[in-house]
């Protein structure tokens, strides 16, 4: 199957309504509805616990959901899960390499189960070493690689076959930054390439480095969707950040703003660090009213920028949680999805 052939009549790679997964009395997805179009990457965030990673392994064939329906790939997760598992490739929290091969036999071995030739396969495998900085530890096995090295072969393995529809669970966690950056590149090579990719992630700054569009999940039901700008909007608009030229009027500016009464302008701050007036707005014909009102009152204005809510911001908003930290993140152990395996 091509890639070009993967989708649905609607365009989309990832098609899922209503599904369902309980563990005992704990409903982990609890009726989730997503879509990830063809060629692009959907950000699925979400707090510990949420159902992120039980979604993913319910896509991949790894557990049987109990309701719902879900294509991938052209193929439907129920009825035809091993024409599915040639289609994907899969990430999980933790490297699953085989630590007695070395990093070749284990590239290797996964191509040759993916059917490619011996001479596809070791050239496949070649390649994805050299991508990932492994080539000098192509020959060791893999018990003897550090912990960031382990997680880059399991990268490699879940890219050898290239396939379709790739799901990345939280892929970075424990990886030092220039790993990260050779994880992003790679990422967005293969979705250059025509592959789509489901990342589930609670490092913000990779959401909005790699994700075309973001789902929001928590307690196993998708809460917010849309472009990480059209998410940033839904959750308090754009600041509107005045600078003064003259230093001095900074309280007095935003003293004016605030008792103005314009239409729909609730008030104004003054930010002495940063020397601006900050007013939050929705529009930009409240833009203009809160320009317009203060050149009318004789400020010289020396410049002017808006900027939206960062998607910590966001993901605050709509989950009631702070982002784990990165050491947080790679500490943590998420009980309720733990089940599934």
């Amino acid at each position: 199957m091509t890639r070009t052939d993967i989708h649905d009549r609607d365009g989309n790679a990832v098609h899922v309504r209503g599904l369902v997964k309980h563990f005992g009395a704990t409903k982990a997805l609890d009726g989730v509805d997503l879509d990830v179009r063809e060629g692009t990457v959907l950000g699925v965030l979400g707090p510990n616990g949420a159902g992120k990673t039980t979604l993913v392994r319910c896509l991949s064939t790894l557990i049987r959901p109990d309701a719902g329906s879900a294509r991938v790939a052209g193929y439907d997760v129920l009825r035809q899960p091993r024409q599915l598992r040639r289609a994907i490739g899969l990430t999980g929290q933790y490297a699953s390499v085989d630590e007695k091969l070395s990093g070749t036999e284990n590239l290797y071995m996964i191509g040759r189960l993916l059917d490619l030739s011996r001479k596809d396969a070791r050239r496949r495998a070649e390649e994805m070493l050299e991508r990932f900085s492994l080539t000098e530890a192509a020959k060791r096995p893999a018990m003897t690689y550090s912990g960031g090295m382990r997680r880059r072969l399991d990268l490699a393995a879940s890219m050898i076959g290239q396939p379709a529809v790739l799901y990345l669970d939280e892929p970075t966690t424990g990886l030092d930054p220039r790993t990260r950056n050779e994880v992003w590149a790679e990422v967005q090579r293969m979705v250059s390439e025509g592959a789509t990719v489901l990342l589930t992630t609670q490092y913000m700054e990779e959401a909005e480095q790699l994700a075309d569009e973001l789902t929001v999940i928590d307690r196993g039901r998708v809460i917010a969707g849309g472009g990480v700008d059209e998410l940033k909007a839904k959750v308090g608009g754009r600041t509107l950040q005045i600078r003064p030229a003259d230093r001095a009027e900074l309280s007095r500016m935003a003293e004016e703003v605030s008792r103005a009464g314009l239409a729909g302008v609730a008030g104004a701050t003054a930010d002495e660090a940063e020397g601006v007036v900050n007013v939050p707005i929705v529009s930009d014909e409240q833009l203009t009213a809160v320009i317009g009102m203060l050149g009318g009152r004789g400020f010289a204005i020396a410049g002017i920028s808006t900027h939206l809510p960062s998607l910590d911001e966001v993901f605050l908003a709509v989950t009631g949680q702070k982002t784990s930290t990165p050491a947080a993140a790679e500490q943590h152990t998420d009980e309720l999805e733990e089940v599934a395996v």
